[in-house]
Order: C-alpha cells, then structure tokens, then sequence
C-alpha cells in the first residue's frame, strides 16, 4: 500500500529536509517516527528538498507499507514521535502510481521580509529582517521577466546537481501588507537555492541598488556572478504543492492562522485541475 502525508515544520534547527549521517534533518526524524508505527524500516520521498533553515506549511511525502493503519492512527502515531516543529498534518492512501516528486505539477514558495526599522523577536528565524525602506510595486515589476520558461543558470547555487537548468516559472508576485513583503513563486520545480537568489536580487532592486530592467539581464546573460547575494533562509516556506485532480489530496493545511501572510492568498490547495 501506498501513502501519501502533508507535512508542515519549521526548519530553523535542521540541516535541510533530506537525510545526513547526523540525523539532523526533517526527513530523518520523519522516517524514524513513521518506521516506528510502520513496524518496519520506512524511507519517503518528498515533493520538495527544502534547505537548511527553510520551512514547510504543506510539504508531500508518500510511502509503502504492508502495515494496516486508519488514516488517522498513522497521523497521531507518527506525530507522537516527532519534536514539536515538525508536524504531519493529514495521511491518504493513493494508488501505486503516486510520486509526491514526479506527480506534482506545481511547487509555489512564499519569502516573507519584515521590512522596517527594527527586528522583531518573537519572529526571529521565520522571517528575513531588512531594515531599508523596499519598493515592493518595483520588485514586482522586475521579477515579471522571470515568467516563462527560461535557462536560470544565474540563479543557481554552485553545488547545484540539477541536470538542466531551464525551469517553468508560472507566476511571481511581490505584495506589501503593511510591515511585510512577499514574494510568491509558482514553478514547475525550481533549482538548489533559486528563490532565495531570485529574492536576494529582487531586494537590491527594492533598495534602489538596481534598475527593474536588470533581472532580465541578468537572465539573459545566464552568469552567476552578477546577481545579487542569497537571501537568508529563514524566511522562506514551501507553501503548496500541486497534483492532478484525480488523487484527491486534501487541501494544504497549517496552524499559523496568527500568521497568516505565511500561506498563499488564494490557493488552489494540493490538488490542480
């Protein structure tokens, strides 16, 4: 049998989603869990490797197993073994043909910038601090040139294993709400460290340190060492992965209703059409 469970974590403590010797990662507290109540060794694969310090609100993983659990003892027995900021959120059964990786359609990120004058502590590791005044109606209109299907070997990390660089971005959206800046990125996939590039370089031009024009420069000249530096990964969520209709995945669920700018207004949920 095969399942599939929605994840949410916030990784400021672990070294990434995926396993290390170590065992400081999401997917190894995870698995270690779910071998537990599985009664047997358990790997999953997920639709997203997230990096160090990144979190998830609906993170996908699916598994096999021959053991026979309801949907919501695999969701209690699993989160019964798992430290406080790492959470399953829902489980379903879903046909052999499942891959939480290759199935997905869709990936959207949101960064969150806490953009004022001084930081705040109860926030601290969830968002990236700027304290310089950001032009978010100019940061939007300079990621438009990076919509479409383009080469974005300028923004990607140098230990980048992906075998092409060309990627599918579906839409890209920077908004103010208040204090806050967003930027929601929907992709087909993306590359190691890409949204935290692509947001680095939108803050210089948020700051006035560049023109709008040059993200499509940059694009077009596909050179790493002309755009801007990485930005932190505190602030950056997996927000929503998106899958055909027909496997009937709930909807991205999270607890952060206190924070709501985190979860992407008006999404469509885990499924697609």
């Amino acid at each position: 049998m095969r399942l599939a469970l929605g994840i949410e974590y916030n990784g400021s403590r672990y070294c990434g989603w995926q396993s290390q010797p170590d065992g400081r990662t999401v997917q190894d507290h995870v698995q270690r869990s779910l071998t537990k109540v599985a009664n047997h060794a358990v790997v999953v694969q997920c639709a997203g490797r997230t990096d160090a310090g990144v979190h998830a609100t609906s993170q996908v993983v699916h598994f096999d197993t021959h053991s026979t659990r309801t949907e919501r003892e695999w969701v209690l027995g699993i989160n019964t073994g798992l430290p406080k900021d790492i959470n399953v959120s829902w489980a379903k059964s879903v046909r052999d043909q499942f891959s939480a990786r290759f199935s997905a359609l869709e990936r959207r990120y949101r960064y969150v910038i806490l953009n004022r004058q001084y930081h705040s502590a109860l926030l601290h590791e969830r968002v990236h601090f700027e304290p310089r005044a950001l032009d978010a109606d100019a940061m939007h209109r300079a990621a438009q040139a990076l919509v479409g299907t383009h080469d974005f070997s300028a923004f990607r990390a140098a230990g980048c294993q992906a075998r092409s660089p060309v990627r599918a971005v579906k839409s890209v959206q920077v908004e103010r709400h208040g204090d806050f800046v967003t930027v929601d990125i929907a992709a087909n996939a993306f590359l190691q460290n890409m949204v935290r590039i692509v947001v680095g370089t939108l803050l210089r031009v948020g700051r006035g340190d560049a023109c709008e024009a040059w993200l499509r420069d940059i694009l077009r000249e596909c050179d790493r060492k002309h755009v801007g530096a990485t930005a932190p990964a505190s602030g950056l969520y997996l927000t929503t992965v998106v899958y055909p209709g027909e496997f009937e995945l709930p909807p991205p669920q999270t607890d952060i209703d206190v924070f709501p700018f985190i979860v992407r207004s008006g999404s469509t949920g885990a499924c697609g059409p």
